[in-house]
């Protein structure tokens, strides 16, 4: 057998190998630590298909399964958490940009990419980066920067915060909006929330997204700071159809049972969203980022998780 046969079988077993796994993520028994790691192991073994836009298929997984999620969230608790924790949304985005600026130009970093990583930290991950990346004419590897800090820090999130809110006897709804406060992308709140219980899933998802809405302005006055083109800008419209699930549930009550259905699915398909983010990770892509991003991301991620923290379990 010649080499470019044995490696079309590889590639065949490769397949193979990265579509039961994934299957894998969709049994109850599999949670979202686990599925990132299986994830990640495969993409440092190289088995995951490089013919596959990984990324594009879990962004579109991503959307649909948040939507999904609006379905089981009722809509006066969504609108009581949003407006009881609107301090600490709008405090935190802006104290961390704020820091974020400070600590760019303390550590001598590019501020460009130290504006992406701020941001991804004081609104939502990645969805926040690849908003605010075109308006300010970011480059890619900029971008692909900023995406790998933040990547890395969710994936230690998974593990750390349902650990660290079990030792400190945080109740549920404190854990949900601790996690949602703290934690980067929408997919590692939602992971995180998961494995700790349904009442701290609800709430980080609903204080998450309303936290997400702030792309919108942040992504516009980056636009300005940094003279970019508000034409490309690229805001998450699956937000909106979030809301729009969460407002049929209310108004359509007699379908409960549908909506119980499509809320456990949606969790379920977020593992598999997991899964495909680790996927994306590998030891390469982290160690080509060097060591001032990461600085960087940790700094800011502290602060916000300390701070939101005492703030959570003293002065709310």
């Amino acid at each position: 057998m010649n080499s470019s046969s044995t490696s079309q079988q590889d590639n065949k077993t490769h397949r193979i190998v990265f579509i039961c796994a994934g299957l894998l993520c969709l049994a109850p028994f599999i949670s979202s630590p686990m599925a990132l790691v299986l994830g990640f192991t495969l993409a440092s073994l190289g088995w995951v298909p490089v013919q596959w836009n990984i990324a594009a298929l879990t962004k579109k997984l991503l959307s649909y399964s948040i939507i999904g999620l609006g379905f089981g969230i009722n809509l006066n608790a969504a609108i009581e958490a949003s407006t009881h924790n609107f301090g600490l949304i709008v405090g935190s985005i802006f104290f961390t940009l704020s820091l974020g600026f400070m600590l760019t130009r303390a550590l001598k970093f590019d501020h460009v990419t130290g504006h992406l990583i701020a941001s991804g930290t004081a609104i939502c991950g990645g969805s926040a980066i690849a908003a605010v990346a075109p308006a300010i004419n970011a480059r890619n590897d900029q971008t692909a920067t900023a995406l790998a800090c933040v990547f890395v820090l969710n994936s230690v999130a998974l593990f750390l915060f349902p650990a660290l809110g079990h030792l400190l006897n945080m109740s549920q709804y404190d854990f949900g909006v601790w996690s949602a406060i703290a934690i980067h992308d929408t997919s590692s709140v939602v992971g995180a929330a998961s494995a700790y219980g349904d009442e701290a899933l609800k709430t980080a998802t609903t204080i998450k997204l309303a936290r997400a809405l702030w792309i919108i302005p942040i992504a516009l006055v980056s636009t300005m700071l940094f003279g970019g083109d508000k034409r490309k800008l690229n805001l998450p419209y699956f937000i909106g159809f979030y809301c729009l699930a969460i407002a049929v549930a209310h108004w359509l009550p007699q379908f409960n049972a549908v909506y119980d259905t499509l809320f456990m699915m949606s969790k379920r398909a977020l593992v598999l969203c997991l899964f495909l983010i680790g996927a994306g990770i590998t030891v390469q892509k982290m160690r080509a980022s060097g060591p001032k991003p990461l600085l960087l991301g940790v700094m800011l991620w502290a602060a916000i998780g300390i701070t939101s923290l005492m703030y959570i379990l003293y002065f709310q």
